[in-house]
């Protein structure tokens, strides 16, 4: 089953330049990455997470030296024994990463990925994971230097705390943007984050120059919570298509105003975007176009073996529902089978087994499965 692959020119050293030659392919949907991420998935003991700075449950930022120390602390701490494979995985990763790699791999639709990656065996890695889904990596920059990394560590409840590590990482400029980036696409998805604020609105200006959709999502509860009035701002500015929270990111936004809940959110977010989506864990979504507002159950069993990547997954799927002109009911149903799909596993990239779960959730639900499904 999964997407029948094209052989494609990967990243293989030397000069500075573009990780495939697809150059003249024109993906049906863009993720925005400026630097590329590769996810170290381990389960670990709820020690651990006591011991390292931050809330447990959220990302918060380390540099490299804390990175390596918790990578160490990690084979102390692992949940499983050494000998199991399934205790840790290292991946290409990143919230924008799994929704394309999930459009892709699951859904069959053509994918692409602009921004930066290092020239070191992370990025090569990171490489090598998303070429044999297919997508199209001929946007994404080679450039002297690291590839960022995150470590994803995930409790015995399957809840996920993240510790990116950014430091020095390869990244594309602002400027170095162009419209055949973007030219022939569809969608553009992003992630709000502060720090790349200056790519990102680079990125909107000529995707909405050639036309292209925008699809947001608030990153985390810390990133809205410390940097609230400027992401305000950007949704005020009308360039956001489509706005995905969760829970907590819906809280955190309206956090100053009496009654403030997702609800109270969902009819913020649509006030600026044409659509709205609020994904409540195991009591479903709540979403809104226009004048129609939709409630929507989770989809499966409520136990999660790690919930890294389940809203990622949920914009897969919905964004799929956008793309085949489904309703929005029908949109979120995809989602939450999406959404549902990846918490069965390790790590936010889905399994074989687990699409044959989805395709056979939505056919239960009466949506059609996509055409790659098998």
């Amino acid at each position: 089953m999964g997407v029948e692959y094209q052989p494609k020119k990967s990243c293989n050293g030397g000069e500075e330049g573009h990780c495939d030659s697809a150059s003249g392919d024109h993906p049906l949907i863009l993720g925005l990455l400026p630097s590329a991420l590769v996810d170290h998935v381990a389960k670990v003991d709820w020690s651990l997470l006591s011991q390292i700075p931050g809330e447990p449950g959220g990302s918060f930022p380390v540099e490299n030296e804390e990175l390596e120390h918790i990578l160490r602390e990690v084979k102390v701490h692992s949940l499983s024994s050494l000998d199991d494979s399934s205790s840790s995985k290292t991946i290409a990763g990143g919230s924008v990463t799994n929704t394309i790699r999930g459009l892709a791999s699951g859904f069959g639709l053509s994918c692409g990925m602009v921004g930066a990656c290092g020239d070191d065996q992370q990025g090569k890695l990171f490489v090598g994971n998303m070429s044999s889904y297919g997508v199209n990596l001929s946007r994404l920059r080679r450039k002297k230097g690291s590839t960022a990394q995150c470590v994803c560590l995930v409790d015995e409840l399957g809840n996920r705390t993240m510790r990116p590590c950014l430091s020095n990482a390869a990244k594309i400029q602002a400027d170095e943007l162009i419209r055949e980036d973007f030219k022939g696409s569809k969608w553009l998805v992003i992630r709000y984050a502060i720090a790349n604020m200056e790519i990102i609105r680079a990125a909107i200006r000529i995707a909405k120059q050639e036309g292209v959709l925008i699809s947001l999502d608030l990153a985390s509860f810390e990133m809205v919570r410390k940097f609230r009035l400027p992401l305000l701002q950007f949704l005020e500015s009308g360039n956001i298509d489509l706005c995905f929270a969760n829970e907590d990111e819906a809280t955190e936004l309206l956090r100053c105003e009496e009654g403030a809940n997702p609800e109270a959110a969902l009819e913020f977010l649509a006030k600026h975007c044409k659509w709205a989506v609020v994904t409540l864990g195991p009591n479903g979504c709540i979403a809104k176009h226009g004048k129609e507002t939709v409630r929507v159950p989770a989809i499966g069993e409520a136990k999660a073996v790690d919930a890294t990547g389940a809203g990622d997954l949920f914009a897969s799927g919905f964004l799929y529902g956008l793309v085949k002109g489904l309703s929005l009911e029908e949109c979120c149903k995809v989602g939450s089978c999406s959404g549902g799909s990846v918490i069965r596993a390790l790590g936010g990239e889905v399994t074989p087994e687990n699409w044959q779960w989805m395709y056979k959730q939505m056919q239960t639900k009466g949506l059609t499965i996509p055409s790659n499904a098998k």
